[in-house]
Formats: C-alpha cells, structure tokens, sequence
C-alpha cells in the first residue's frame, strides 16, 4: 500500500486544488466544467488526451466500452474531461509510470494538461485480469488514490463514477459538494466496515453520513467497527444521479422483479427513481463490431451485399469449428458466456436435442463459441447423441465469435436477467436476429419479427422456459424458410437500421445531456 495522506478537511481539499490551478495557470473563473470519469476498466482512449492514450486497454466487460465511447465522445465536443483509473502496468503492457511522471511535470510548469489519471499501488500493477482475487482491496485502493489525490488535482464540477468498486466516490464528492452521477452496469456489490476502509488510507470519518450501512447509524464511533457499509447501495444514495444500463431493467429492479437483487439496492434505486434521480442509458457495441471492416471476418460486407457476405462467412465457420459445410443450413449461434445463474443455458440445453433432430430436414446447426461452467453439459450432449458435425461446442474466441456472428442465421440469448446486453445489439449489426428472452436491456433493444418484415430486428419469447424459447426458434425457422429475395430485403433493413441506432455516438449523447442538466450549462463546443 502506498502511503497516501487522507483528506482531513474541507479547507485541506480547497488548498490542494487552488495549488493544482495555480500549478496549471487558470483561473476558475475561465475554466470549462471538468468532468471526472472514474473507471475500473477502459477499452480506449482519444489520443489528444495526453500521451499515455493510447497505451491504455483493459476490459472486462461492456463498462470499457461505454466508458471509452463517452470519453471520446466528450473530447471530440471540447469539453475538459479526464479519466481516472487503475495503473495495470502488465495489462497496459507497458510501465507507465514515467510517462504518468513525465505529464504531470508538465502540467506543474504550465506547458500542457494530462487527462489521464492512474491510480497508483503495487495491487493493481501485476494484475492479469480485471476482476479475479482480491477485489475488495483493490476498490479500496483505487479509491483512496481518486479520492486522496485525482480529485484535488483535477478539481471537477462533475464525477461519473461506475459500479461498486467507485461506491464510496459518490459520498466523498457529496461532503464537498461536486454533483455525481453513478452507472450501474450490473448489481453486484460488497460490504465494508468504516475500520477497513481508514485501514487502506481514506478517512471514512470526513464523510461517514453519506455512507449507507447495514442498520441504521447512531453515531461514528459506534458504527466503525460493526455496521458494514454497503458500497453500491452507497454509491446510489449519495449521487445526485444513477443510471442503470437499461431503463427496462431499472423499473424490474424497482418493482422488484428480481429476487438476486438485495433490498438494498433496490429500496435505494427506487427512491432515486420516484425523486425524479434515477434513469436508464443503453449501453451500445464497440466501434470494432462492424461487418464493414471488421478483420476477423472471412469476407467483409454491409447492407447492400449481406446475402453474399453471410454465405462466405458461413462457410469459414462451419470449416473452423467444425461443422458440416452446407450453405443452405441454418445456424443458431451461442456467444454469451455459460452462466446457468443468468443467460438461460438450462433452457437451451432442454430443447437442444429435439430441436436439432425435428430440424434434420433442413440440416439446422448450433454453434456454441463461450466458456462457462455449463459447458460440459453441451459437449455431453453432443456426445450423448452423436452430434458432431451439427452441433460445435468449442472455448471463446474473438475472432471466431465475431465469425460467428457473420456466419450464423441467428444468435440465442434465453437469458434470466439482463441489464443491458449487447450480443442482441451486434448481432442484427451483422445481418443476424436475435432469438432472445424479453428482459431488461432486450426488450428495449430487440423488437419481435413483424409478418410483412416492415419492423422488428429478433423473435423475442415472453416465458422463461424452454417451451418459450423453441417457440422462438419455431418463429425463426419460419423466417429461414422466407424466399432469398425477401430474407436479404429485410436483413438489408435490419442491418441499416441497427448501424444507426446501435453506436456510442447515441450512448454519449444521452449521457452529456445528462451532464448538462446537472450542471445547468453547457459541457463542450
């Protein structure tokens, strides 16, 4: 751990950001509004943001993405926004530090301005993966150095911070009176004492009433040790804002819908939504996802050639993993990760036998390109029945999942929950529909076939069981059997329509008029 001093006071933070301005030669009067985006994981980064840009990938999950499209989004409409996040020196391959050194020197002497803060501590350098051990010790890390060192330096009129490893960033920007905002991208959390916090270097005492512990709180000293604080429940009640990544799945988890979701939050989320403070932003794929340019594909197409486009690529799926080569073969394709507790494996794998041995006529394939622990139960089926060649279970991969998404007819998604997605969004990007579970992010996301193919993107099944999801594929396999001319009419309209719809340009816009209204002024040009 690093030996990081806490803000002890008001006065302390106001002296170290007065330093920071006079160290960069503005004047507050003269400032834009400075946003902050606080994030554990980020996929890119514009270039003019400093010189550290473009060295910063690390990702888990669709936070990278969104979190990268706002930033770049936010810098291309001139507004003073900075990032701060963790310094995975071995995922960023690269030892930052003296870059990070050499920029903010730079700052210091009036010659330029570094967006890009890194949290610094030896936890975080040596990581391989986002989230693996240690993750409680990792959040407290990172946010003692934004809240002991970024923010003073940055000194923003706005802090966006993501999911629970930034809860505590919310109650901190509350005692010194900066708006926030927190995303949540998934509703996971942990639970912490005010004792372990002070003990990884944040002074929990100079905000401890923003907190949101686990029983009511008579006082400091009797809290500290044993009244856990709840870190995103924290996080929802001290913003001025939050957001899930669907406004669906914002009103499952404030009508209770969900029975994972802890009272916590969803007590927590409901008051912010009935206040008028709770909102929901679609999340949109990365700009990669893109059968115009992207590289892995076997062939790259657009709306006006996706007949010929899907056929080659079908073709380089079926020899890559497997399958038995035939053109006229419909695909069902499985990119989501094998998680029984969300994405619907069960259902999937109820049906799998009957449904390929009913469709033998037409020689109907699966592809199943994910790990997960389920994915044993798939590869004993395939052997069970003697599968092979109509049904390809093999680990993920990123070229071969985005081949899949080119190459397959249609990608199924039965999943339970879900607070965005985004395979219901790439996929009809691909000239693919989706057969998907009507929940959360996909029912705002996925629009069921209309019978002349004027509307709709997917077939979307209302009944969480297996029975819903083969009368999806039923629907689908209708649409399969459609002449060639209409099938590439409506794919062409599909794929036109989600390029459009589907893309960061949309997501950021939402959340800059978001900015904007919480601060009362324009951000950017």
């Amino acid at each position: 751990m690093s030996s990081s001093k806490s803000l002890r006071s008001q006065s302390e933070l106001e002296k170290q950001m007065t330093a920071a301005a006079n160290a960069t030669g503005e004047s507050s009067d003269e400032k834009k509004p400075t946003i902050l985006v606080v994030t554990p994981e980020i996929t890119y980064l514009p270039e003019g943001m400093g010189n550290m840009a473009q060295r910063m990938s690390a990702k888990a999950g669709g936070m990278a993405d969104v979190s990268a499209s706002l930033v770049s989004a936010l810098y291309d409409q001139g507004a003073d926004v900075h990032v701060a996040l963790p310094n995975y020196r071995r995922m960023f391959n690269m030892d930052v530090q003296a870059v990070h050194d050499r920029e903010y020197n730079r700052v210091r002497e009036n010659i330029g301005v570094e967006r890009i803060h890194l949290a610094e501590d030896r936890i975080f350098y040596h990581r391989d993966e986002i989230y693996a051990d240690e993750n409680l010790r990792v959040a407290l890390a990172f946010q003692r150095e934004v809240i002991n060192h970024i923010i003073p330096r940055v000194r923003p009129d706005l802090i966006h911070c993501n999911d629970w490893m930034t809860g505590l960033i919310p109650a901190v920007a509350k005692r010194f009176g900066i708006p926030s905002l927190i995303t949540l991208h998934n509703i996971h959390t942990e639970k912490v004492t005010m004792a372990e916090i002070e003990d990884r270097g944040i002074d929990a005492a100079e905000f401890w009433q923003h907190l949101y512990f686990e029983r009511a709180p008579y006082s400091y000293e009797e809290s500290r040790v044993h009244n856990p604080t709840d870190l995103l429940a924290t996080g929802i009640f001290a913003a001025d804002h939050v957001n899930t990544v669907s406004q669906t799945f914002l009103h499952e988890v404030v009508e209770g819908r969900h029975s994972f979701v802890p009272d916590s939050i969803k007590n927590e989320l409901a008051n912010k939504h009935y206040a008028g403070c709770a909102s929901g932003i679609l999340n949109a794929p990365d700009v990669s996802y893109d059968p115009t340019t992207d590289s892995a594909l076997e062939f790259k197409y657009d709306h006006e050639n996706v007949a010929e486009g899907k056929a080659i690529n079908k073709q380089k799926l079926q020899e890559s993993i497997g399958l038995n080569v035939n053109p006229n073969a419909p695909i069902l394709f499985w990119p989501s990760r094998l998680d029984p507790m969300q994405k619907g494996c069960q259902l999937f794998a109820d049906i799998l036998y009957e449904t390929v041995s009913d469709y033998s006529g037409l020689d109907l394939q699966v592809a199943i390109i994910a790990n997960g622990s389920f994915q044993k139960h798939f590869k004993n089926i395939v052997k069970m029945h003697g599968l092979e060649g109509r049904v390809a279970v093999v680990d993920f991969n990123e070229n071969l999942s985005r081949l899949g998404y080119a190459g397959s007819d249609f990608m199924i998604m039965p999943s339970r929950f879900e607070p965005c997605g985004l395979p219901q969004m790439v996929s009809p990007k691909y000239g693919t529909l989706s057969i998907a579970h009507d929940t959360g992010g996909i029912h705002d996301t996925c629009e069921h076939m209309h019978h002349d193919g004027n509307l709709g993107n997917g077939f979307r099944f209302q009944h969480y069981s297996p029975e819903g999801l083969r009368w999806g594929v039923d629907e689908a396999i209708g649409f399969y059997k459609r002449s060639p001319e209409d099938k590439e009419r409506i794919l062409s309209r599909v794929m036109r329509e989600s390029a459009e719809r589907f893309n960061h340009t949309t997501t950021a816009a939402e959340y800059i008029k978001r900015y904007e209204t919480m601060l009362g002024c324009k951000i950017g040009k």
